[in-house]
């Protein structure tokens, strides 16, 4: 029986996610293989998990430009051996967790995880092979420390494998494989069910836009983008996604109300149908965290960027822009300009639509699960 251990932290949602996938796949299709999925940080010690995870939403949240110099302070200088010196201490926690699992192979889709295993086999604790999968679009120095004792990275895309051949890790360890997700992102829906159960009029296309997030970021900003999309765009309908942030939902359907839009937007509070939801819209409205690009890029759908967090998001941002994908709109952006110039001609969605192809990766759960397990 081969085991296999998948380390994942709670800073962002596509650690999570990333791991979960690969979990359920190991599980659904391999009965010779023992897998378990374990939150690193909170296994190493939990108050400490609390505070780093609290500290990283509350700065994400409040002091978005603050937590934007820690990710950029990361790769290099004091931060970066202050975060390297920690994790070898860490590792020594996790080291006991190791040695009683004593695991044939260590997923990991975090970089904390990805350094202390790195850290225990280059002194000769541990003798595992070790994957990591980066779950964001652009290469960050943290994910490649001990890059020596790591057997494989997958990746998102071919220029973040670039970057990281530049950095100076063996091409014949980097594997192009998109970033693993939810397999339900794939299913046959059911095209008119799904206009059925949001009540919407399935002869005009949608838009789905993601306003409430995990930080809530932009709130006045946001407020603006949703109005300019319900006035300049009338011939569209729009379903708008507050979350789980209850104050954000209550403003934007005094917004609609405001507009005389009851009739051509939807606004939902927290709702498991996002998989349904992609699938029908021809456009997403969205802050671009690693999870919700992935899945709009796998339902090719083309973005429209806003309140990146600095750091990982705006390198995202700045991917999704430069592969013809996305649009961001900046603070200083003329809004009604923007999205005037986007629907003045359908052929720039259908074009945007056209260049998501190369990014969706249906498989890559799969094909991660199937290199690493078929040896």
């Amino acid at each position: 029986m081969k085991k296999v251990l998948i380390f994942y932290a709670s800073y962002g949602g596509g650690h999570l996610s990333a791991a979960k996938s690969i979990l359920k796949y190991i599980t659904e299709h391999y009965t010779d293989v023992e897998a378990e999925m374990i939150d690193c940080m909170k296994y190493i010690n939990k108050p400490i998990e609390k505070v780093t995870t609290g500290a990283y939403r509350e700065m994400a949240k409040k002091v978005p430009r603050l937590w934007g110099k820690v990710y950029s302070g990361s790769e290099k200088g004091l931060l970066s051996k202050i975060s390297k010196d920690s994790n070898k201490l860490m590792a020594r926690k996790l080291n006991h967790l190791l040695q009683e699992k004593k695991p044939d192979l260590v997923i990991s889709t975090h970089p904390f995880s990805s350094q202390m295993v790195s850290y225990l086999k280059r002194k000769g604790k541990l003798n595992c092979i070790l994957a990591t999968i980066m779950t964001d679009f652009a290469m960050h120095k943290q994910w490649l420390i001990g890059h020596e004792y790591t057997e494989y990275f997958f990746v998102s895309n071919n220029s973040m494998k670039q970057d990281i051949i530049n950095y100076g890790v063996s091409k014949d360890k980097i594997l192009v494989t998109g970033i693993p997700m939810s397999d339900r992102f794939f299913e046959n829906f059911n095209t008119e069910k799904i206009y059925k159960i949001f009540e919407l009029d399935k002869n005009k296309k949608v838009i789905l836009f993601f306003g409430g997030g995990e930080f809530g970021l932009g709130r006045e900003r946001t407020l603006q983008i949703l109005c300019a999309f319900i006035q300049k765009v009338p011939s569209y309908q729009i379903v708008a996604v507050s979350g789980k942030n209850e104050k954000m939902k209550e403003t934007f359907e005094h917004l609609v109300q405001e507009n005389r839009a009851e009739d051509r937007v939807r606004v939902l509070g927290f709702t498991d149908k996002v998989p349904e939801l992609m699938h029908i819209s021809s456009l997403v409205v969205t802050k671009p965290g690693g999870l919700t690009t992935t899945e709009s890029l796998a339902s090719n759908l083309p973005m429209v960027i806003i309140n990146p967090i600095p750091g990982q998001e705006e390198e995202n941002a700045e991917f999704l822009v430069s592969n013809g994908v996305g649009v961001w709109i900046k603070k200083e952006d003329n809004l009604e300009e923007v999205i005037s110039n986007l629907f003045a001609s359908p052929h720039i969605l259908e074009q945007m639509k056209k260049n998501t192809e190369k990014f969706t990766k249906q498989y890559s759960t799969k094909t991660i699960c199937e290199m690493l397990l078929h040896n």
